[in-house]
């Protein structure tokens, strides 16, 4: 299958009510076991690869150093691989075209885009996140792959669980901006409120992605409307647990 024939079939994924499951990976190794076990698609999660290499989350890892792991999991699997890409390792425009377009290159067909300050306060406008998502939809364009772009807003994980209902105006209001730039999903991590996921599954034009974490299960998730499930770094911290378990069997 041809890197375009993935981002195809990738994108075909996302059904409402049906959800792509995503068990978030951080290196070719365990790629290669998720696929094995039958994934339809491969997903990174950004603080498990930094932390498989010895780094904190949040940019810590070098893009040099992050486009080589990705080009490994590309080369490593069959299946579609998309990127937590963070912040896009910039905060200007042009950058970030230039970026993208070299993360395609490693063989990626989607990226997430987060909208916190990667490094800074607080998130980016409005509008400049949707400059940014139009400069992922040009670099995508300039490739002539149709690249999956998740748009992810982390409102909720700035905030307490109890504040959650009062960003729903201001969550709408990204989703549709974000939509209207270009983006292929919405990803709400940190919102765990099914009555409020439900929502905004019914209110926005895109496929919405929740976060499993807590009491979720993604049958609850599938039944309010979600169309994308990420584990995140569940999967990194279970694997690392299970290590320290036996290597304390070893003492």
């Amino acid at each position: 299958m041809t890197q375009s024939d993935k981002a195809r079939s990738f994108k075909s994924l996302h059904l409402k009510g049906t959800p792509l499951v995503l068990y978030n990976i951080w290196d070719a190794g365990s790629a290669k076991t998720v696929a094995s076990a039958g994934a339809k698609a491969i997903a990174t999660g950004s603080w498990s690869v930094a932390a498989a290499q010895g780094y904190p989350d949040g940019q810590a890892i070098p893009m040099e150093f992050a486009l080589q792991i990705v080009q490994r999991i590309t080369q490593a699997v069959d299946v579609p691989v998309t990127v937590d890409f963070e912040g896009g390792y910039t905060t200007d425009p042009v950058d970030l075209t230039v970026h993208v377009e070299r993360l395609i290159a490693a063989g990626a067909i989607g990226l997430n885009l987060e909208d916190q300050v990667v490094g800074g306060v607080g998130l980016h406008s409005i509008a400049d996140q949707t400059a940014r998502l139009r400069a992922v939809r040009s670099a995508a364009l300039n490739s002539g792959i149709q690249v999956f772009l998740n748009a992810r807003t982390d409102l909720f994980l700035k905030a307490n669980a109890a504040d959650h209902a009062m960003l729903m105006d201001e969550t709408l209001a990204r989703a549709a901006a974000y939509a209207n730039a270009g983006s292929d999903g919405f990803f709400v991590p940190g919102l765990t409120d099914l009555t409020l996921i439900r929502q905004l599954a019914a209110k926005i034009t895109l496929p919405l992605n929740a976060m499993m974490v807590g009491e979720l299960t993604s049958e609850a998730l599938a039944s309010a409307g979600v169309a994308r499930i990420s584990y995140g770094p569940g999967p990194y911290r279970r694997a690392q647990e299970d290590l320290s378990r036996r290597c304390g069997l070893l003492s």
